[in-house]
């Protein structure tokens, strides 16, 4: 829905507490006036955007409509009025995959890790095929979804189409998940930068940590370059394998998304959905004013800009 006569969201949604902050938008919790369903509106200052922040945000909104998949955050509407671009989208309630990780020290167990890496490459597979590239694929861009059983990809802010054997030259995402070719500043295959990152991912998934961690940028950038990483010996045989598979400094000799799903690894997965929870408590009342904030989790939360450990990876953007 597009509404360029409207100025705010009076009579659709009410507004209930912010969840998270970026550098042009605020992400809000909000319910729908008639139905009564929550949902996270991310809400856009147009005054602020330059050309390059323009592009992105109109390349995030036409990938979104275009994915539609149980396992990427749905986007509902789109209100546009002269100051504000309004984005209602599902609300994740189970925060994100990086405070997960963080949870979990030394990493999650194989059995519960399959069902996460599985739900993510299953929308990366289908965001392929429609021929979109999310171009940043880390842990705080999956999110849950406790009461589907299920995790979700979400901001598609750096996202592009891409024809197949075409390459892209934009330099995007973040260091600690770019693909060595990306940080070299080359033209790549587009769905080989989307491997590498998933290969990241798996890997903080298990170890609990990122593959690549050095002091500072310029060292973390060499040990990427040279994809030089070690696997901790709790690691099973068959997900060393698959890592090794997708982190390859060599676009030409990673595993394609088909290569992944049939590894041997993700296999035995009768039903990839972890088991459905009951609602968290904070959401009850979650619209009043007087509700508390304390407890309230990093959920729906797009943008969010959360304390950095030590290995949180620098941006780098073009």
């Amino acid at each position: 829905q597009s509404s360029p006569s409207r100025s705010d969201l009076s009579g659709l949604y009410h507004l209930g507490r912010t969840l998270g902050r970026g550098h042009f938008a605020v992400v809000k919790l909000a319910r729908h006036v008639n139905t009564g369903q929550l949902v996270a509106v991310k809400m856009i200052d147009k005054t602020k955007l330059d050309v390059m922040a323009t592009s992105h945000l109109l390349q995030e909104v036409r990938c979104m409509r275009l994915v539609q998949h149980p396992n990427v955050v749905r986007l509902y509407e789109v209100i546009d009025t002269p100051t504000t671009l309004y984005l209602v989208m599902e609300l994740a309630e189970g925060g994100d995959l990086y405070d997960y990780i963080l949870r979990h020290e030394g990493g999650v167990a194989e059995g519960t890790a399959k069902r996460h890496f599985a739900q993510i490459v299953r929308a990366v597979a289908y965001c392929h095929q429609l021929h979109v590239v999310h171009r940043d694929l880390k842990p705080e861009n999956v999110v849950f979804f406790p009461q589907q059983g299920a995790v979700k990809l979400t901001d598609f802010g750096f996202s592009n189409l891409f024809q197949p054997g075409t390459m892209l030259a934009t330099s995007c995402g973040s260091l600690a998940y770019s693909a060595p070719e990306i940080l070299l500043g080359e033209e790549y295959d587009a769905p080989a930068v989307d491997i590498w990152s998933l290969g990241v991912i798996l890997y903080m998934l298990v170890c609990g940590v990122p593959p690549f961690q050095e002091t500072n940028d310029s060292e973390t950038l060499v040990m990427i370059l040279d994809c030089r990483y070690c696997v901790p010996e709790h690691v099973s045989d068959d997900c060393r394998d698959l890592i090794s598979r997708m982190l390859q400094k060599d676009p030409s000799r990673r595993a394609s998304l088909e290569e992944i799903e049939a590894h041997r690894w993700l296999q035995g997965l009768d039903n990839a959905l972890l088991s459905p929870e009951a609602p968290p408590h904070w959401l009850s009342g979650a619209l009043s004013p007087s509700s508390p904030r304390s407890g309230v989790p990093e959920c729906g939360d797009l943008l969010a800009a959360r304390p950095a450990p030590h290995f949180t990876p620098t941006d780098t953007q073009s």
